[in-house]
C-alpha cells in the first residue's frame, strides 16, 4: 500500500471511529430522555398499524389519530372495511390529504390480506411492498415493530437529522438507511427511528430548529443553527 492510500485509509478509520462515538453519545442522550420511544400513531393490532401507516402518507399523525379513533371502534379488520365499502370509507377519511388514493389502497390491501395472506400481515419486505400504499419506509416500520427485524425506516425527519448532525450523510433516503444499518449498534436498531422522528418533529424542525432546546446541539454539525 502506497503512502497516499495509507493516509486515506487512516483518515477513513478515524472518521468512522469518531462517528461511532458521536452516535453512541446521541443515543445515550435520547435513551435517558425517552428509554422506550414509540410511534405516535394509535393502534392496537398489526392490521390497525398497517392501515394507520397507509393513512399517514402526507398527513400528520395527530390527524390520522383523529380518523382512526372513530374507525377502530367499528371498522378495524379487513372484512369490516370491505363491508363498509369504498364510498363510506372515503367519507370517513376525507379530511386527510390524498384520501381518494388512500381509499383505493386500503380497499385493495384488505382484499390482498384476506385472499392471499389469510388475514395476516406479511412478515417480509417483498410481500409488504406489494400492498398498495406500503413503500419501503412503511415496510421497515412494520418489520421493526411487529416482527422485531433490524430495519431502520428513514423519513424526512430521520433524513434531515442525519445530514445535519452528520451521523451519516447522503442525498437519498436509501443511502441514509444503508449507512445507518451499518453503523447503529444492533441493540439500538429497534428504537433509533422513533428517537430521530420525535426529535425531528419537536426539536430539529425543518424551517426553524429549536437549537436552544436541543440536547444534542453540541454534537450537531449543522451550519445554520437557530438560537433565537
Amino acid at each position: 500500500m502506497d503512502n497516499n492510500n495509507f493516509k486515506k485509509k487512516s483518515k477513513l478509520n478515524l472518521f468512522k471511529k469518531m462517528n461511532k462515538k458521536k452516535i453512541n453519545e446521541i443515543i445515550k442522550i435520547f435513551k435517558k430522555k425517552n428509554p422506550i420511544p414509540k410511534t405516535e400513531l394509535n393502534y392496537k393490532t398489526p392490521f390497525e398499524l398497517l392501515i394507520a401507516l397507509i393513512l399517514s402518507a402526507k398527513s400528520k399523525d395527530i390527524q390520522v389519530n383523529k380518523i382512526t379513533k372513530k374507525l377502530w371502534n367499528t371498522t378495524n379488520t379487513p372484512k369490516k372495511i370491505l363491508k363498509l365499502g369504498k364510498k363510506k370509507l372515503k367519507k370517513q377519511i376525507k379530511s386527510l390529504g390524498l384520501f381518494n388514493n388512500k381509499t383505493k389502497n386500503i380497499i385493495k390491501t384488505c382484499e390482498i390480506i384476506i385472499n392471499k395472506h389469510k388475514n395476516k400481515i406479511p412478515n417480509n419486505r417483498k410481500e409488504l411492498e406489494k400492498l398498495p400504499g406500503i413503500g419501503r419506509k412503511s415496510s421497515n416500520i412494520i418489520l421493526n415493530i411487529l416482527y422485531n427485524k433490524n430495519t431502520i425506516a428513514v423519513d424526512t425527519h430521520v433524513f434531515r437529522i442525519c445530514n445535519r448532525t452528520k451521523i451519516v450523510t447522503g442525498n437519498t433516503t436509501i443511502k441514509i438507511e444503508k449507512k445507518l444499518i451499518k453503523i447503529i449498534p444492533k441493540k439500538f436498531k429497534k428504537n433509533i427511528h422513533n428517537w430521530l422522528v420525535l426529535h425531528g418533529r419537536y426539536i430539529c424542525k425543518a424551517k426553524k430548529p429549536l437549537c436552544n432546546s436541543c440536547k444534542i446541539s453540541k454534537l450537531c454539525e449543522y451550519k445554520s443553527k437557530n438560537y433565537f
